[in-house]
C-alpha cells in the first residue's frame, strides 16, 4: 500500500465511531475540486508510511479507536488493498472504505471476504457531465455497478456529493438523490483548501445546498455537511 497521509484521530470520518484515516497515494482522476491535489498530481513517493506503522499504532491504541477509515486519491487501485485491510480486520477493527466507484469488481471481492463494514462513495454528477467533472474519461457502467453493489451490500453505507457552483444544479443534486435511493445521501459544500487540482472554482451559498437537500429528500434521505 502506497500510504501518503495519516490522520491520528476522527471524530468525523467515520459516522458513530473513533477512527484513524489513512490516504493513499495516486488516483485514476482528477476532479479540479479535489481536495488532496498532491495525492494525484505528480504523486511523490517519498516519505511514504509503512503499513508496519499504521498496524502497530493500531494495536497500541486498541480499545481506544474502533477502526480505520481507507480514503485517497483512491484506494481501491492499490493492488495490495485487500491483504491490508485484512490485516486490520484480523486485529477486530472496523474499516470504512472512501472510493469513486471506478473499480466495482474490487468492491465485490472485498464484500465477499467480509472485510468492509461501511463504504462511502462519491458521486461526481450526473451522467452527462460525468467526464467533464472528473477531468477524464470514464466507463459510466462501472459506476452504476458500483452503486448497486454497494445499495445491496447490507452493510453501513453511504452516497455524497461535493457541490460546486461551476459543475452542480439542484436538478442534478436531485437526479442523483434519485438514483443512489433509498440509502443515505449527503451533500457536501465545497470550501477552497488551498490545495486544489483546478482554480477558479467556487462554492454555491449555503442557501442553495440547503434547499437542494430539501429537494433531495423527497427520493431519498439527505443531509448536508460543511454548512
Amino acid at each position: 500500500m502506497l500510504i501518503k497521509g495519516f490522520n491520528k484521530l476522527t471524530l468525523l470520518d467515520y459516522p458513530g465511531y473513533i477512527a484513524c484515516v489513512i490516504f493513499t497515494l495516486g488516483c485514476n482522476w482528477k476532479c479540479p475540486f479535489c481536495q488532496n491535489s498532491a495525492l494525484v498530481i505528480k504523486p511523490s513517493k517519498k516519505d511514504l508510511i509503512s503499513e508496519d506503522e499504521i498496524i502497530n499504532y493500531m494495536i497500541e491504541r486498541k480499545g481506544k479507536i474502533d477502526g480505520i477509515c481507507i480514503s485517497g486519491g483512491e484506494p481501491t487501485i492499490q493492488p495490495d488493498l485487500k491483504p491490508f485491510i485484512k490485516r486490520i480486520k484480523d486485529l477486530g477493527f472496523l474499516v470504512k472504505l472512501d472510493t469513486n466507484g471506478t473499480n466495482p469488481d474490487v468492491l465485490s471481492d472485498l464484500l465477499k471476504d467480509n472485510l468492509l463494514d461501511y463504504i462511502a462513495m462519491d458521486i461526481k454528477n450526473i451522467k452527462d457531465k460525468y467526464e467533464s467533472t472528473v477531468d477524464t474519461h470514464i466507463n459510466y457502467d462501472n459506476i452504476l455497478k458500483s452503486i448497486n453493489i454497494i445499495k445491496n451490500s447490507n452493510i453501513d453505507h453511504e452516497f455524497r456529493t461535493t457541490v460546486v457552483n461551476e459543475y452542480h444544479t439542484k436538478d442534478d443534486l436531485v437526479n442523483i438523490a434519485k438514483l443512489v435511493s433509498p440509502s443515505n445521501y449527503y451533500l457536501q459544500q465545497f470550501k477552497d483548501s488551498g490545495d486544489l487540482i483546478g482554480d477558479g472554482l467556487t462554492s454555491h451559498t449555503s442557501s442553495f445546498v440547503l434547499d437542494a437537500c430539501e429537494a433531495c429528500n423527497e427520493y431519498t434521505k439527505t443531509e448536508t455537511r460543511g454548512i
